[in-house]
């Protein structure tokens, strides 16, 4: 069973496979890639094509990222299968993996963390806004793949109801063991929200890919 098999991708900006850069947009829970696009607007960079795809029943796994993953599944790899599939999607049009960002917000962050974990490579980018890797406090993880020093994002709240400042610390401590260029931020009294310091983090990443 697949069930994000098959749902809708939006796509905004430049056309897949006229601009350097693609960014994929990953949404948060009760939530769908309309809301992960209006990031575009705050980043205001145009010549990018961005793709946001959208979770069946407009949430990716049922349960918070920190429950035993079994309890997720398959949202949680149906999700990732998504998430390649965009990826060699990208690729096909003529975009390398190393000018391809993985971005997402608070479930999607998650989402886009776990992938990046198990499908570590040379991205352009990964960045969690509020999120982290996936799995309860002990979750033993494969780190066998490589970075190669992809710039990988990490900001989110100290006092975030729904995301521990620890699994983020956790989370980035993991992509610099895997060989990460590793930027964490945690923003003092922020709440559940993706602030301007990120934005401008994410903006400094899109600029050095499109330069």
């Amino acid at each position: 069973m697949a069930p994000h098999e098959g749902q809708p991708v939006l796509e905004v900006g430049k056309p897949l496979g006229e601009a350097p850069v693609a960014v994929i947009m990953v949404h948060g829970r009760n939530a769908g890639p309309e809301n992960i696009l209006d990031l575009v607007l705050r980043l205001a960079r145009s010549e990018v094509t961005y793709l946001a795809p959208a979770a069946a029943n407009r949430s990716w796994y049922p349960y918070s990222f920190m429950a035993e993953i079994a309890s997720n599944e398959p949202g949680i790899s149906s999700g990732i299968a998504v998430l390649a599939s965009l990826v060699a999607r990208v690729e096909a049009a003529g975009i390398p993996r190393d000018h391809v960002v993985v971005l997402g917000f608070s479930q999607g962050a998650c989402l886009a963390t776990e992938f990046a974990v198990r499908r570590a490579s040379r991205f352009g980018g990964v960045v969690a806004f509020s999120g982290g890797a996936i799995g309860p406090p002990g979750t033993t993880r494969d780190e066998s793949g490589r970075f190669d020093g992809t710039p990988v994002f990490f900001g989110c709240s100290d006092v975030d109801s729904h995301v521990p400042a620890s699994r983020v610390i956790e989370s980035a401590e993991l992509c610099a063991r895997m060989g990460a260029s590793v930027t964490k931020r945690i923003y003092p009294g922020m709440g559940h929200l993706v602030n301007d310091d990120e934005i401008a983090w994410a903006q400094g990443l899109i600029d050095s890919l499109g330069s």
